[in-house]
């Protein structure tokens, strides 16, 4: 019997010329990433170790995104902790305010994550780096800590779903919506400690963007990490980006898989995540009059350059809703750049939105954007858990770019056809 990609690399990591689902091996790191809620926690954890300095100083990076800009003392004192820490160890990918992200965008971006890497994250969406084949997943702040130390982390070797893509989106269709669909589907714990490995004819049809967004909500169908065949695509992104060295796993074609899953993507419709789990989906002709405080366009899921120019190209010339506050976070510095050099800040403020810099604070209900008893959000977010973002009877929508803009206009969820003639 073969190997899926992940177990490929898993093999390769642990230097085991093969390895079986359920299997526990250790394996080397290439990459050991932490934000500003885990990696305090990960810091004392560390120094109860006794080691004197990380594994590699290059192989290490901090993101304080979370609670970034500082909203109180409590998020001042845990970032001066890892600013402290970070220059102490002299940890060369530390990034923050002014150069920083949030995270699962921003290490794409710096050229951290390639194909064929094990990567761990004391974040659970760091199984977003598998959309360019590698092997990343989230961990415990302790398992953080013995990786930086070590250079190591244990693993049970998971069993596989394997997802065959065909066909090309319709319009107005993004990776959110395959991904919400699939959740949809299969359930929020349908992929429990499994990897979801994508692959097929349709897998051209999608942009980088899109897989990024997939990738990053593996977990919320209780997957181990998400995972994408490398194509061209891929290997443009990685160069552009990264000067790592990296190798390119494929899958065996007798590879065992627990279940094979096709998806014919030009047959999803724009879908809907209604409170208060991903998997409760409806597409929307499906949705019925919900009327909305509150727009969230960001995330790690969905603040990059694609999702803002899709939600540009529903807001321009037009006015959000005056009961609609409409924030709009980049994932990035670099992208919000980008953003304002297309000309997309000015369609964003114009259509009465507010914009921001690259923060994680609305998506766990830390700050700019929290929501009251009773309000609902539209989110392009990646849960939406009782008080996920605010009050514990608030409710948040999960949807795309596309989506979230055009009900910004309309006050309601609805769909970009209804805005954009």
């Amino acid at each position: 019997m073969g190997m899926t990609m992940t177990q490929k690399i898993l093999a390769a990591h642990a230097g085991l010329e093969k390895v079986e689902p359920g299997q526990l091996i250790m394996a080397d790191l290439d990459l050991v990433l932490g934000n500003d809620v885990t990696t305090p926690v990960a810091i004392r954890e560390f120094d109860k170790i006794g080691v004197e300095g990380v594994y590699d100083k290059a192989k290490v990076a901090i993101v304080p995104d979370h609670f970034t800009p500082n909203k109180d003392i409590k998020s001042a004192e845990q970032c001066k902790l890892m600013r402290e820490f970070a220059h102490h160890q002299e940890i060369e990918n530390y990034f923050e305010i002014g150069q920083m992200g949030i995270e699962h965008a921003l290490i794409p971006e710096k050229g951290l994550a390639v194909p064929g890497d094990v990567i761990i994250g004391a974040d659970s969406h760091t199984c977003t780096y598998g959309a360019l084949g590698a092997f990343s997943t989230g961990v415990g702040s302790t398992d953080m800590a013995a990786g930086m130390a070590s250079g190591q982390s244990w693993f049970k070797v998971p069993e596989a779903i394997r997802f065959n893509l065909k066909g090309k989106l319709q319009p107005w269709v993004s990776g959110k919506d395959v991904i919400l669909h699939i959740i949809g589907m299969i359930g929020v714990d349908g992929a429990l400690y499994q990897s979801m490995e994508f692959g097929g004819e349709g897998l051209k049809n999608l942009t980088m963007d899109d897989r990024f967004t997939m990738a990053n909500m593996a977990i919320e169908a209780g997957a181990k990490n998400g995972i994408f065949e490398v194509d061209q695509q891929t290997l443009d992104y990685v160069k552009e980006h990264s000067t790592k060295e990296f190798k390119v796993y494929e899958p065996d074609k007798d590879a065992w898989y627990v279940r094979v899953i096709d998806v014919d993507l030009s047959e999803i419709k724009p879908t809907v995540a209604f409170p208060h789990l991903p998997d409760n989906t409806r597409t929307i002709d499906e949705v019925g009059e919900i009327v909305i405080d509150q727009v969230v366009i960001g995330s790690c899921t969905n603040g990059r350059i694609d999702d803002l120019r899709s939600a540009a190209k529903v807001l321009k010339g037009k006015k959000v809703n005056s009961r609609v506050r409409t924030i709009i976070f980049p994932a990035t510095q670099k992208i919000y750049l980008q953003a304002m050099r297309e000309g997309l800040l000015e369609i964003f403020i114009e259509a009465g939105a507010a914009v921001s810099t690259p923060t994680c604070g609305p998506c766990l209900g830390g700050h700019m954007g929290i929501l009251a008893s009773g309000e609902r959000a539209v989110a392009t977010t990646n849960r939406n858990f009782v008080g996920r973002m605010g009050h514990p009877e608030s409710e948040v929508y999960l949807a795309s770019p596309a989506v979230a803009a055009a009900s910004a206009i309309t006050g309601k969820i609805s769909s970009p056809e209804e805005v954009v003639k």
